[in-house]
């Protein structure tokens, strides 16, 4: 008979009729029929797959409402499955194999239930033969003492599931076991209903209700489409392999599954059989694990130059696009420094360049033809055009436009064996598509136990996974929501790989790293949680990698009390705190990130906090990009820091952090700003009973300092569960041991940043001392550089402060500054405007609109050896009751147009000494510029280092300690000019 005599609608209708035996006969007949059986997924497939007593619904418990991709292989993978408990015969000597088909065709089928063979389920299983099957007729089976499995035996209800209910305990005494469609619930002398030791278990479609599974190694199980209700669980206890599928847990007062124990040397018959049915099964995806992140301001998010090799997107937005979409333009304009003090007053020079009209116009008058030559400085190679053409960031008028992309997990694999390894290891439990819901805890690993959780759903706990005590724990693709504490935490040197999960909207961290603990972390989606993403404290370690961690109520990374966890690669951003925070003498190794949109502080570090921040991208925040608050520390270097509402860099002065490198750009306030906070007002700020507390930043501005304490007490209350109870605090290190691992410094270093296109490039106001070396000023709105309040010196030396809106310089009373080797050029106000004590040496002041160099008020300094050419108005004006020495400096004259002495001192100044000074001025009769040139030395900044300073002095790795006690209080209040208030 062809298939071609009927339609084949027609031929689908008549084989929908047909058993499922028949239909395997149709599939070897020919091609054609195979097709036409094949074509029948969704229909007869799908009633023989929903109709089988033993299986439910492919994607039950987690998505029952999602279709399978194939009907046809779900009911295949369901059959061979249930096989597996009898699969433990010989298979290489013939007459095993004989004896295996002997005994299977012995096989009999006992009835038990009332009017049936055997009434008692155990008078039937005193005489059942091996691998009979016993069927059990609806109604209640209690049992008064334990019974004992002494053959292998297949025990299954009859009817629907709920119909067949055991009160019972029992004990496997034999190879293996197949339980199906039965309720167990536990008998009133135990809460342990099945326990085996040696042999295998299959449990499919049965439900637990208040009762214990326990199985302990070499014994094995497998469980497929369970349900543990009502405080049940399962005890594993040094298993090799388990594996459980397609299983509900529901209301536990522990942890639904607990694995305890290393898994022990001894295998039995089934491991191998587990072992290939656990790499055969696909893999499930968990539904919005692969959702996109909310688009909103993401769209508009950019970074800097990728590294070599890094996936990039390219999203081109302008600097005016974001500050429209984020209302910026007002900050932009008019940044406030201080009550007294904008960078949007004017210079004398620039009032003057306002009166005059034509011919005090300073374009007109200081053309090219007078201007010395100083484009060749130290420093000028950040500013030179690529060549290809391209401007590099130091020169841009734009932000970057580039962000590098995380990498996805096959490419993690791909570089890192060890991850590899764990992603492929099946030993101990394996949990495949399960649903743990409402309840205290989900999955529990402690001494050295392993599981692998695969595609399964966490709902509705107080946590979803706890592993502790060297254990290691592989998670792949699950949802982990809605829990009552961290969904996630790992303890006392736990390890593992956690990868491609989706973890939200916890009420705790999304993952809580403690106490040695050293996992991998990669391409997962931490978000929307009610405190931090991911929280590494008392010496938790791990390698958190290539994730999006975004929309968290806290921190997105937060490390404190001596974690040291390896930050690369992520997408944290749209957190409504700090991108990342180390607090409490956190450290850790924290690069290339992309940290973006963030309410608080991009990077966020203080109370002895000490990173290593290197090639982060942070950017589009909406106060500062850096904060290194109270006490400080760590090395910042080779970060783009860019388009941040607030401050580039926020530093306290009680803070000792190293800035090397970094590209500080197009913030609308300040680029860094270094401000004081021991003020007397600050005293009660700094004992956390500022006024006003709770309302910062609304509920997310206390949110990180009930955050820190409530961290204490779920700790303690966790720590307590374990018996630990701050145990690990012995762990800690002491501050000698901090001490002897590193190099100290005594001088905040600010060294080779690029400053540019800011509100003020570094603004100052600081009590202690301060070191400022070979940075590029370049470019800002208003000042330069602007030191308000300096009680300790501060050094400002070869630097290169080029094209600003303001000052290149300004310098406030009472402030002691050292100003050597510095070029300060082309800026729209005075050179230098100096009012403090200090030094001006060896410094190349050429072609500011205002004064070159401006001396006032009562200031003592020496001003030594300089070299000035103004574009108008006076080289050098003492103005004022100035006290020192003004000497060997050379002068040279701007357009022959400017009339004013280019050596200016006020006639009543008897306190200052002017000698050795050379004026050099244009020859009346010649028409063309005299040949002028900065040499012996060149245009400064000069390309080599400072004297005295070498990078060998700078220590490249900071150690870092750890406090005697958790403790936290909240940070003093805010300073008058950022717009960073207190993150702890």
């Amino acid at each position: 008979m062809e298939v071609g005599s009927l339609p084949v609608e027609l031929w689908r209708v008549i084989l929908a009729y047909l058993p499922l035996p028949d239909l395997g006969r149709c599939c070897q007949v020919c091609r054609a029929w195979r097709e036409l059986v094949l074509s029948l997924d969704n229909t007869r497939w799908r009633q023989l797959c929903l109709g089988c007593p033993e299986c439910r619904h492919p994607n039950w418990p987690s998505q029952p409402h999602v279709e399978p991709p194939s009907w046809r292989e779900a009911l295949k993978e369901h059959a061979l499955a249930t096989r597996t408990w009898n699969q433990n015969g010989p298979e290489l000597q013939s007459s095993a194999c004989l004896l295996f088909f002997r005994r299977r065709k012995d096989r009999r089928v006992w009835h038990v239930g009332p009017g049936c063979e055997f009434e008692t389920l155990r008078g039937a299983l005193g005489v059942v033969g091996p691998y009979d099957r016993v069927v059990l007729h609806p109604g209640v089976y209690e049992e008064q003492a334990e019974v004992a499995l002494k053959v292998p035996v297949e025990l299954v209800g009859l009817g629907r599931l709920g119909e067949v209910a055991l009160l019972v305990c029992m004990e496997q005494q034999c190879p293996t076991a197949r339980l199906c469609n039965l309720v167990f619930m536990p008998p009133w002398f135990s809460t342990v209903v099945y326990k085996t030791s040696w042999g295998h278990v299959q449990l499919d479609n049965c439900n637990f209700e208040g009762a214990q599974l326990q199985v302990r190694g070499p014994g094995t199980c497998q469980a497929r489409f369970c349900s543990f209700s009502q405080g049940s669980s399962a005890h594993l206890l040094g298993v090799v392999l388990s594996l459980l599928d397609s299983c509900d847990f529901s209301g536990s007062d522990t942890a639904s599954v607990t694995v305890e124990g290393p898994p022990v040397s001894e295998r039995n018959w089934a491991c191998k059989h587990l072992a290939a049915l656990a790499r055969t099964l696909p893999s499930c995806s968990v539904s919005g694990n692969n959702d996109s992140p909310p688009r909103g301001r993401l769209a508009g998010s950019t970074g800097g130059h990728q590294p070599p090799g890094a996936n990039v997107k390219k999203e081109h937005v302008s600097i005016e696009d974001w500050q429209r979409r984020t209302g910026v333009d007002a900050v932009c304009q008019g940044t406030v420094i201080e009550d007294c003090w904008s960078d949007g007053d004017r210079s004398e020079g620039e009032e003057e360049n306002q009166d005059g009209g034509g011919t005090n116009n300073t374009k007109n008058q200081f053309t090219l033809d007078y201007k010395i030559p100083c484009d060749h400085h130290g420093l000028s190679h950040l500013l030179k055009p690529r060549p290809d053409g391209s401007l590099p960031l130091a020169s841009s008028p734009d932000p970057p436009s580039v962000t590098p992309e995380p990498l996805t997990f096959q490419q993690e694999l791909d570089r890192d064996p060890e991850a590899q390894m764990l992603a492929a290891s099946t030993l101990g439990c394996i949990l495949r598509r399960c649903l743990f819901r409402e309840g205290k805890g989900g999955v529990h690993l402690s001494n050295y136990g392993q599981a692998r959780l695969e595609g399964n759903v966490f709902r509705g706990l107080n946590y979803a996974v706890r592993c502790i005590q060297n254990s290691t724990i592989v998670m792949l693709r699950n949802d982990v929501c809605e829990c009552r504490a961290s969904g996630v935490f790992l303890r006392l040197s736990a390890q593992g790989l956690i990868a491609e999960n989706n973890i939200h909207s916890n009420g705790e961290a999304g993952l809580d790293i403690r106490k040695g603990a050293n996992p991998i972390i990669v391409c997962n989606k931490i978000h929307s949680g009610l405190r931090s993403g991911v929280v590494v404290l008392g010496n938790g370690k791990g390698s958190i990698r290539s994730n999006q961690i975004f929309n968290n109520k806290e921190a997105g990374v937060y490390i404190l009390f001596s974690g040291n966890p390896v930050v690369s690669g992520n997408h944290i951003f749209q957190g409504q705190a700090a991108g990342i925070a180390i607090n409490e003498n956190g450290r850790g190794i924290i690069t290339e990130n992309v940290i973006k949109e963030n309410q608080w502080g991009g990077v966020d570090i203080r109370r002895g906090g000490d990173p290593i921040l290197k090639n982060n991208y942070i950017c589009y925040g909406y106060s500062d990009g850096v904060v290194v608050g109270e006490r400080g520390r760590g090395l910042i270097e080779g970060n783009h820091v860019y388009c941040n509402k607030g401050c580039g860099v926020w530093v306290m002065s009680s803070s000792l952090p190293q800035l090397l490198g970094n590209y500080i750009t197009h913030n609308c306030m300040y680029g860094l700003a270094v401000f004081c906070r021991k003020d007397p007002e600050n005293i009660e700020a700094r004992d956390g009973n500022w006024p006003g507390q709770e309302g910062i930043g609304g509920e997310g501005g206390s949110g990180e300092r009930r955050g820190v304490e409530a961290e204490g007490r779920e700790g303690q209350e966790n720590l307590n569960e374990e018996g630990e109870l701050f145990a690990w605090e012995s762990d800690l290190d002491s501050e000698d041991e901090r001490h002897s691992s590193r190099r100290s410094i005594s001088v905040a270093l600010v060294e080779s940043n690029c400053m540019n296109y800011n509100g003020v490039g570094l603004y100052v106001k600081s009590s202690e001392p301060l070191n400022v070396f070979a940075n590029l000023v370049n470019g800002n709105r208003g000042t330069g550089i602007a030191v308000l309040q300096s009680s300790q010196l501060t050094r400002l030396v070869t630097n290169c402060i080029l094209e600003n809106g303001r000052g290149g310089v300004t310098v406030e009373k009472d402030c002691r500054v050292e100003l050597r080797g510095n070029g300060i050029y082309k800026n729209s106000g005075h050179g230098v405007g100096f009012s403090g004590n200090g030094q001006i040496v060896e410094n190349d002041v050429v072609g500011n609109r205002g004064y070159g160099i401006q001396v006032s008020g009562g200031a003592d300094i020496k001003v030594m050896r300089n070299r000035v050419q103004p574009a108008q108005g006076c080289g050098i004006a003492v103005l004022g009751p100035v006290k020192g020495v003004v000497h060997d400096n050379l002068l040279f004259q701007g357009h022959p147009g400017n009339k004013k002495t280019l050596l200016h001192m006020d006639p009543g100044n008897e306190s200052c000494v002017l000698r050795n000074n050379s004026v050099l001025r244009h020859n009346n009769s010649c028409t063309s510029a005299p040949p002028w040139v900065l040499e012996n030395p060149p245009p400064r900044p000069l390309a080599s280092s400072p004297s005295g300073l070498s990078s060998s002095q700078y220590p490249s790795r900071l150690g870092i300690s750890m406090t005697t006690r958790i403790s936290a209080t909240v940070e003093s209040g805010c300073h008058s000019g950022s717009m960073f208030c207190s993150i702890l």
